[in-house]
């Protein structure tokens, strides 16, 4: 068999609309369907390798929550069985055509699962491009199906739970592991193995699956909606770091990059040879997004010294705000085939 690389990870979408009970008859269970796209929680320990490859369908997943059949009925879908890793544009529209297919149904809600790596960037293309109202929440594994103590199942039952609560509908797709609900859009993955490892960064979990009830801190996440295009754009990411010469965006600007979302430091500042670097490539017609690397906090135009954020900004750039490097570049992605423009693309990061 072909060995696939480690990839600690899973996630689930889930959409329905009725508050959480425990169903004393099977007719009263609602219908849960399953797309199931891969990650750790559909991973064993190959025999040869001992590391964990992709191994368990999902109909295995379910399987392995015994619990889940006095909540729900299930049904599954597969999608695609691969490392999170894989994951990405070519996969990203067909995977919101399944599930609003699957949502389309009145009767169901729907689940899928995927890995932690990419999880938080899938979550946001679909939570930005899903255009069913019911809720949707994505689940992740840290550990895989052969760990004694792997996290999938409680996480999965937690989503069901979740997916049928009646304060869930209108969050849009939201992130939940161990327990904590974030939303699609600040989630991000801080640990590599810890089951503790999606937070929202300043603006704190959204809510947390208890065990008799599902509770909600605050009202609604900050979204925004936006159709799918007939192509995604080629969008490069890059990042600033000490001493660059900006030849790697030069590079993508004269190879075929439709826009360049650019990782800078602080507020989105950046050294003199990067600056020009990004007026090159807007001058050739090629917009540039500046994000920050920090993990908390906005990527604001301050600084005026040749590189801080005026420069950038008045040479063309657009500045990302609150959103990582890989969700900047997913927004660019989905909104650069409607306009290359400096002030209208900026519009769509300030929503």
């Amino acid at each position: 068999m072909r060995h696939l690389p480690l990839q600690r990870a899973f996630l689930s979408l889930i959409a329905a609309g009725s508050l959480w009970t425990a169903p004393s008859f099977a007719q009263d269970r609602p219908t849960v369907a399953v797309v199931a796209t891969g990650g750790t929680i559909a991973m064993k320990v190959d025999p040869a390798t001992h590391a964990p490859v992709p191994a368990v369908s999902g109909e295995d997943l379910i399987a392995a929550v015994p619990r889940l059949k006095e909540i729900a009925t299930v049904r599954v879908v597969e999608f695609s069985n691969i490392p999170s890793d894989y994951m990405g544009p070519d996969r990203w529209p067909s995977l919101t055509k399944k599930v609003e297919e699957v949502l389309a149904d009145p009767s169901v809600v729907g689940v899928i699962s995927h890995g932690t790596d990419t999880l938080d960037q899938t979550a946001y293309f679909l939570d930005l491009t899903l255009k069913s109202d019911k809720p949707v929440v994505a689940v992740g594994a840290q550990r895989n199906a052969s760990d004694w103590d792997t996290d999938g199942p409680r996480n999965l039952l937690n989503a069901v739970r979740q997916v049928q609560a009646e304060d869930s509908k209108g969050k849009g797709v939201t992130i939940t592991m161990n327990g904590y609900i974030n939303a699609a859009r600040y989630a991000r993955k801080t640990h590599t193995s810890n089951v503790q490892t999606f937070t929202s960064g300043d603006v704190g979990a959204l809510g947390y699956v208890d065990e008799d009830k599902v509770v909600y801190y605050y009202t609604s996440p900050r979204r925004q909606s936006v159709p799918l295009p007939e192509r995604m754009p080629r969008v490069d990411l890059l990042a600033m770091y000490a001493g660059t010469d900006g030849s790697h965006v030069r590079h993508a600007a004269d190879t075929g990059a439709e826009a360049i979302v650019v990782e800078a430091y602080g507020w989105g500042n950046m050294n003199e040879a990067m600056h020009d670097a990004i007026k090159y490539a807007v001058d050739k017609g090629v917009p540039v997004v500046v994000a920050t690397k920090v993990e908390n906090g906005r990527a604001l135009p301050v600084y005026g010294f040749k590189g801080g954020g005026k420069g950038p900004q008045n040479v063309g750039a657009v500045f990302a705000g609150d959103l990582s490097g890989d969700k900047a570049r997913i927004l660019t992605m989905l909104v650069l085939p409607t306009t290359k423009d400096q002030k209208k693309l900026q519009a769509f990061f300030d929503k």
